[in-house]
């Protein structure tokens, strides 16, 4: 216990230096809308402060107090209006709590990371009781001091982690109530960033072949079916509500992210990778549907591989899997922003891949996560950017196309990795 107490209190400090960094590109003073002046946005870039929680505080009727989603829309040029935000229901609340009192970005990023804090530690501490001193990538990673107050990510990763935790660690219950449950958490996450709903096949399948039992007397076909039903059944309880009081500013969030464009705000491969080709429509088009079909591949195969770890060693490997289609959505995907490590990053304590993968990601991700605010800046000042002309767009290559090389090996790697959670007996059915 006291060893868990330790690993909050770490969590607790680092997070504290994660406000510090981001409060950073706060005041002293503010204009008429509560923005920081002087020089907000060249700040926010030149001294690699930037967060989306300061950046939002206006351009969303944030900064108005405007309850999300039910009285907005999106119009033609793509813009959000009437209290609309681009992010699922339950992160849009939490968005519109941390403004409640505030009447600064200032006030809303220090309330906001009031009421994610807890989320973090949390994730702590279940990280801890599955897997003991391994959590301390967590509590002391540099991905926590960058990125925890750049959006809203904390309580998604919470709902992940909580899932994992339910599963194999609440043994008092069935494998099928507590794989129940964690589809619960599974479809609370999805309400607050989408991705946490690609672990719902894993475990399902988890479920299916009866656990870490080994090999089933029967296929748990029901428990299965359960696990999906209760994730769908949370998103939509929870989304319903929304749908009702303002049908049209709640899909505007979905539509908003349907038509987001690939360009330097998706910080992905593919704007990386085919940048010269990004203006035209053609190829909007055509990552907008290869995109897609490339990350629900990516899942195909890791779940097949695991099940074919499963016909090998008596149990589907459901963690790995998730982390392994985790991977495959990073690089896939049209939009890859910084603060998406942190989603990855309880998947290092609870799989146990070599530590030479987790320090060179670390490190290629720590060289993206600095550089791109300072290729930013040159970019908006007008001085020279590119490869050639300083180490500031070195270090953002490094970055970008270390980490996408990391996420192809690791792929693999999590796929034959072996689980750092040691389950507990406990009840099959």
């Amino acid at each position: 216990m006291s060893a868990l107490v330790a690993l909050c209190l770490f969590t607790a400090f680092t997070l504290a230096l994660g406000y510090a960094n981001k409060a950073r590109c706060t005041g002293p003073d503010f204009d008429e809308w509560g923005r920081s002046q002087p020089a907000y946005q060249e700040r926010a870039y030149g001294d690699a402060c930037y967060s989306d929680i300061q950046n939002l505080w206006i351009g969303r009727d944030i900064d108005r107090h405007v309850f999300p989603y039910v009285h907005g829309g999106i119009d033609q040029d793509g813009s959000l209006h009437g209290g609309v935000v681009e992010y699922p229901v339950l992160t849009g609340v939490l968005m519109w709590l941390g403004a409640a009192f505030a009447h600064t970005d200032a006030g809303f990023l220090a309330a906001s990371a009031l009421l994610m804090a807890p989320f973090g530690i949390a994730v702590a501490w279940w990280l801890g009781r599955l897997s003991g001193w391994r959590a301390l990538l967590w509590a002391i990673g540099p991905p926590l001091v960058l990125y925890a107050f750049h959006n809203w990510d904390l309580p998604v990763v919470a709902c992940a982690t909580a899932a994992v935790f339910v599963v194999h660690r609440c043994t008092s219950m069935s494998l099928r109530r507590r794989a129940t449950l964690a589809a619960v958490l599974l479809g609370l996450g999805v309400a607050l960033k989408l991705y946490p709903g690609i672990f719902v096949p894993p475990l399902a399948l988890y479920v299916l072949t009866g656990g870490s039992d080994g090999p089933p007397r029967r296929w748990d076909v029901r428990g299965a079916l359960q696990v999906v039903g209760a994730a769908l059944a949370t998103v939509v309880v929870v989304n319903l509500p929304f749908a009702i009081a303002g049908f049209g500013g709640w899909l505007a969030s979905f539509e908003f992210q349907s038509r987001r464009q690939v360009d330097i705000s998706t910080n992905s491969v593919w704007y990386w990778g085919f940048r010269h080709w990004a203006g035209t429509d053609e190829f909007q088009s055509v990552v907008g549907v290869v995109s897609p079909l490339l990350v629900l591949l990516s899942f195909a195969v890791a779940c097949w591989i695991g099940w074919r770890r499963f016909r090998r060693t008596g149990t589907y490997p459901w963690i790995q899997v998730c982390a392994a289609m985790l991977c495959g959505f990073l690089l896939l995907h049209k939009v890859h922003s910084p603060q998406y490590t942190l989603w990855l990053l309880p998947f290092f304590v609870l799989v146990s891949v070599r530590w030479g993968w987790i320090a060179a990601y670390l490190l290629a991700d720590l060289a993206m996560g600095i550089s791109i605010f300072g290729w930013l800046y040159l970019n908006m000042t007008g001085q020279p950017s590119g490869i050639h002309d300083g180490f500031t767009a070195q270090a953002l290559m490094i970055g970008i196309w270390g980490r996408a090389a990391l996420l192809v090996g690791l792929f693999p790697a999590f796929l034959a990795a072996r689980s750092s959670v040691e389950d507990r007996p406990h009840r099959r059915a």
